[in-house]
């Protein structure tokens, strides 16, 4: 049997349903796969993603999930594709593989739901340190933002069906979005990413702009990196504003120019 090629999105036939009238027509939809990542040989974690852009996902996981510190720790990594989903396969330090082993558990992740497998309480709500960010942006720069980031979500305009994580430079300027039917999956792929073009990445000088709600984990994921911006286009949860607000996080929520809500830090929001 071959071995199958895992597309982004793919083609159905559907029936449109509009004013009592149906007809029939092809549909372009996001496709959904199984991506277990494995570190040294042992599967640790199997999340729903999109099926573009793993190194990224994989590289961006291992670093907010705490499972690697630094770009320079992974080894390896390579793609497998198998007829039940694919396999990200890296080789990481031996120094980070202890550590990964000595609190192992069993991670298995949904869309929507990025705390499955936490055993305990600490490890559900893990409180990263609190951030230095020099970022400022005024409204302006991120309405303007948020309309570029629309622009570039590819996989959006054809499926209606995938969130984006956009990076937001010093300048106002958008420098990447990644897109994954899961929110996390897509912030974990713009950190993936940007660490794969600079493992010397200041995420403390810009701004992380996201399609979705500010959950507690994007503010986490986030805030792990050093970032200390966080742009949402959809209401931020309680713990998510706690967390924010003791780790020197601005967030904002429901950005639709020309409007917003400052939740915590406003000081890094110019007039």
């Amino acid at each position: 049997m071959a071995t199958p090629e895992y597309a982004s999105s793919t083609e159905v036939d559907v029936e449109k349903w509009s004013n009592g009238v149906v007809s029939k027509r092809r549909d372009v939809v996001a496709e959904e796969v199984p991506v277990a990542l494995e570190y040294n040989g042992i599967s640790h974690a199997v999340m729903m993603a999109s099926p573009a852009d793993l190194e990224d996902f994989a590289l961006g996981f291992s670093l907010t999930e705490g499972i690697l510190q630094d770009r320079s720790e992974l080894f390896d990594c390579e793609i497998v594709t198998a007829e039940d989903g694919i396999q990200v396969q890296m080789q990481i330090a031996t120094e980070r593989f202890v550590a990964l082993k000595e609190k192992r558990r069993n991670l298995t992740g949904r869309t929507g739901c990025g705390l499955c497998g936490a055993e305990t309480l600490q490890q559900a709500v893990r409180k990263p340190a609190p951030v230095t960010s020099r970022a400022q942006f005024s409204a302006a720069d991120i309405y303007t933002a948020m309309a570029d980031m629309q622009k570039r979500q590819h996989l959006q305009q054809v499926t209606g069906a995938t969130h984006a994580a956009a990076w937001l430079q010093a300048d106002g300027k958008i420098a990447l979005v990644r897109e994954d039917v899961g929110r996390h999956n897509a912030l974990d792929k713009l950190i993936g990413a940007l660490a794969q073009k600079n493992p010397k990445q200041d995420f403390s000088s810009g701004a992380v702009l996201i399609t979705s709600r500010a959950s507690y984990e994007m503010v986490q994921k986030a805030a792990s990196t050093g970032c200390g911006f966080i742009v949402a286009v959809s209401a931020p949860t309680a713990l998510a504003i706690r967390l924010a607000e003791q780790a020197h996080v601005t967030l904002l929520g429901f950005v639709r120019q020309p409007g917003h809500v400052v939740y915590a830090h406003p000081q890094r929001l110019l007039p």
